[in-house]
Order: C-alpha cells, then structure tokens, then sequence
C-alpha cells in the first residue's frame, strides 16, 4: 500500500487495517518514498519437537553421548 503523508493523518484506519492483513505501507511526501511502515511480527513460539532438526538422525542408534565421543574423535 502506498500512502501520502495526508493519507496518515486522514486515512489512519485504512494504514492500520493493512498492517493487520501483513501489508508494508510506503511512505510518500511529495511523490518520493521516504520510508516504509512494516507490521510488526510476532513471536513464534515453537516447541523443541516442532524443529526441523529434531528426530533428522532417527536411523541411527547410537545414544547421544556415542554420538559425542564420535564427534570429538581426531581426524
């Protein structure tokens, strides 16, 4: 969405109904950009199950600390 500076004060509603609906409103003054109103993310949080990298490694039946120890073996 672009908006004028007119717009911000006038059109306040319509600026704030498109940051709910995740729009990026550009900012006008004169005809050129003089920034960008981004919404406002929020956090998500996630539980350690619901990572991706969580279970990648099913297959393999070695307990953590074997796992480790493999890691930490010299080259």
């Amino acid at each position: 969405m672009k908006a004028s500076v007119v717009d911000l004060r006038y059109k306040t509603n319509e600026i704030m109904k498109a940051l709910e609906r995740n729009e990026s409103v550009t900012v006008l003054y004169h005809g050129k950009i003089k920034g960008i109103i981004k919404p406002a993310r929020e956090k998500v949080v996630l539980k350690v199950k619901e990572h991706p990298l969580f279970g990648m490694r099913r297959e393999n039946d070695k307990t953590v600390f074997e796992e480790l120890d493999d890691m930490r073996k010299p080259l």
